[in-house]
């Protein structure tokens, strides 16, 4: 062998040893081989799968929702209207004196319950009896001098008759006989104005009800029409203002025909609850506002509402026979209007409604049949043929019941069948 062919083999060798140890992989001298085409048949599998993912999915079932439901009823259903109210007396009265006198004695006390003409009252009449007495006096003595006239009269009459006076003599004793009869009359109508005036020394109660505050004493001097004594105010029946929207008018004056709608004041502060009747509606409407003054009369026998009070008032408007009622929690209000859940065959069905009244938890709807079962709870979670399980309300008791439905036994066999799978012992391999 050629010792410079050796030496240039080694070197070659040493070099690739070199390139091997720098590139860090071993050198195999083996080319790869380039794949079969069987090999590529798991990718493509893979990729299609992942692609027909979405569409799986999307026509994959709905999952089933747990629900409270509700079934619509056909009932009467009042419709009320809520205001706020101000209790106020129907009669209350200053009582002033008609004479200026002084204040003899006082007959009642402050907050006492008075009749009607009750003596309240007693002035200073010492004046106007003196009058009256001397009243009396010029009667009597004006009788005195009628008399006489009329006996002249005769007189007269007599001697015309056996014609020793003329017939002059007569008609001058006729015209005092008128004149002292006109003159007794004067006198009889200035006894009575003294009757008047001795009737005003004694004030009794213009109206029965409660007594105010005494502005006056037994030896106070008054002044005619213009010191006020007392305010006798009427607390039983009592009455109850308030407003009513220009809408609900007509049925308000139709309800006067029939001895006024019912209405109910209810105390803010909880002193219970009042019941009565609608009896006035004003004759003009607040332009500013667009209501109507009304006021209802309620009995107070025990005189717990008083005047100025502010009520809450309930007033039954009208009445909607054989309307569809149902919870006003059933019903869902958004973008796409007013719907409700409607539950046939285990699934739910939108179903669009409209509202016509609603009082309390309570509305009466358009669209929906009586004994139609409606979704009351759980609804967010609903989507159009979402199968339910209709979960029913919780009893007095607090033990909740199964669920019921045609989509509870569908729930549970999924998981019957996972459980039966997981509780099966694997078996061991054969070696």
């Amino acid at each position: 062998m050629n010792p410079k062919s050796t030496l240039t083999r080694l070197l070659s060798i040493l070099g690739l040893a070199i390139l091997a140890a720098c590139s860090g992989k071993p050198d195999t001298g083996a080319t790869p081989a380039a794949p079969a085409s069987g090999a590529a048949a798991p990718a493509s599998s893979a990729a299609a799968s992942a692609a027909s993912a979405p569409a799986s999915a999307a026509s994959a079932p709905l999952p089933p929702v747990t629900v409270t439901t509700v079934k619509a009823q056909k009932r009467d259903f009042s419709i009320t209207l809520k205001a706020a109210g101000t209790v106020m007396a129907l009669t209350s009265v200053e009582v002033r004196p008609q004479v200026s006198s002084t204040v003899s004695q006082v007959h009642f006390r402050e907050g006492q319950f008075v009749k009607l003409g009750q003596l309240l009252f007693t002035l200073d009449a010492r004046a106007d009896e003196a009058n009256a007495a001397k009243a009396r006096a010029q009667l009597a003595k004006d009788n005195a001098t009628l008399a006489d006239a009329r006996r002249q009269l005769d007189r007269a009459r007599q001697l015309v008759a056996q014609n020793f006076l003329s017939q002059g003599a007569v008609d001058t004793a006729q015209a005092q006989v008128d004149a002292g009869v006109a003159t007794v009359a004067a006198d009889q109508a200035a006894i009575d104005a003294t009757r008047v005036a001795l009737s005003f020394a004694k004030i009794t109660a213009p109206n029965a009800g409660r007594a105010g505050a005494v502005t006056v004493s037994a030896g106070s001097a008054v002044q005619a029409n213009v010191t006020p004594l007392v305010t006798i105010t009427q607390l039983d029946p009592i009455g109850v203002g308030f407003s009513i929207p220009q809408r609900n008018l007509t049925d308000a004056l139709g309800a006067l025909k029939d001895g006024g709608a019912a209405v109910s004041a209810t105390l803010a502060d909880g002193g219970g609850q009042f019941k009565g009747r609608l009896k006035f509606v004003d004759n003009t409407i607040d332009a500013s506002s667009g209501a109507v003054k009304v006021k209802a009369v309620l009995p107070n026998p025990d005189s717990k509402l008083w005047p100025g009070a502010f009520v809450e008032v309930q007033q039954t408007v009208s009445t909607v026979k054989d309307a569809v009622v149902v919870p006003q929690s059933a019903v869902i209000v958004g973008a796409r209007g007013t719907i409700v859940y409607v539950v046939a065959e285990g699934k739910a069905s939108l179903r669009p409604v409209k509202v016509l009244y609603s009082e309390g938890t309570d509305a009466v709807v358009g669209g929906v049949k009586p004994g139609e079962v409606l979704v009351l709870d759980g609804k967010q979670n609903v989507r159009p043929n979402s199968p339910i399980i209709e979960r029913p309300k919780e009893p007095k008791d607090g033990k909740a019941a199964a669920p019921t439905g045609s989509a509870s036994a569908a729930a549970s066999a999924p998981a019957a069948s996972a459980s039966g799978s997981a509780s099966a012992p694997a078996k061991p391999a054969t070696p």
